[in-house]
C-alpha cells in the first residue's frame, strides 16, 4: 500500500504523518511525503520546504517506516500535482488537512482539498 501525504509543517502535520503511520503498518507499505511549491516562492521557501521534508523522513524513519520525500516544484497548483503524483505513482490513499472555517464555510473546502477530493484516482481522508 502507498500512501500520499500532501505535507506542509504546521501544527497538524504530524498528525497527518500519524495518521499514514497507522494505515501503513496495517498493511505493510510506503508513505510518499509530498511538498508542492509552484516555483517562484524563492530559495528561502524552497530551503524551507527541504528541512521540512527531512523532518517528516527522520521522523518516519525513527518510527520504522519505510518512506519517500518529494519537493514539487512544476509550476502547478498544489491539488493538481498531489493529484497527479497520485496517478503517477499508483497511489492507493491521500491523506490531506483541510482548514477549519466558520460553519458555512465548513460546507466548503479549501480549492486545494475540494480539486484532490473531486480529482483523485484513490480515496482521500482529510483531516480538520
Amino acid at each position: 500500500m502507498k500512501i500520499l501525504v500532501g505535507y506542509k509543517e504546521t501544527s497538524i502535520g504530524r498528525e497527518l504523518l500519524d495518521l499514514a503511520i497507522h494505515r501503513v503498518k496495517a498493511h505493510s507499505g510506503e508513505i510518499h511525503v509530498v511538498t508542492s511549491l509552484f516555483g517562484d516562492e524563492g530559495t528561502e521557501l524552497i530551503s524551507e520546504a527541504e528541512k521540512n521534508l527531512d523532518y517528516a523522513h527522520t521522523y518516519l524513519e525513527e518510527k520504522g517506516v519505510k518512506n519517500q520525500i518529494h519537493l514539487l516544484i512544476r509550476g502547478r497548483n498544489i491539488g493538481e500535482d498531489l493529484v497527479d503524483f497520485a496517478q503517477e505513482n499508483d497511489v492507493d490513499e491521500i491523506v490531506i488537512a483541510v482548514k477549519s472555517r466558520s460553519r458555512v464555510g465548513k460546507l466548503l473546502f479549501s480549492p486545494t482539498a475540494q480539486y484532490v477530493i473531486l480529482k483523485s484516482p484513490c480515496p482521500v481522508t482529510s483531516v480538520k
